[in-house]
């Protein structure tokens, strides 16, 4: 699932650990761990803050994206 790997690399990469994570998202290091594996998919208001914790976006946990940009318009 690329959610739960993509929430565990930014977190890796970040150098915290779960209950670092945890304590900035407000939940318990058990739900992190939860998230991580697979297990469980956070409500879309803890998923705001686990992006921001790990200073990225909603998108790009779910999706893995790294990189933001809007469609060329092909009308011009």
């Amino acid at each position: 699932m690329a959610l739960a790997e993509n929430i565990k690399e930014r977190r890796i990469a970040k150098r915290i650990s779960q209950e670092e994570l945890s304590g900035l998202v407000g939940v318990t290091r058990r739900a992190i761990c939860f998230y991580e594996q697979g297990d469980r998919i956070p409500d879309l208001y803890t998923a705001v803050r686990l992006a921001d914790a790990l200073d990225t976006t909603v998108d790009s946990l779910v999706k893995g994206k790294t990189e933001n940009f809007l469609p060329e318009n092909t009308n011009n």
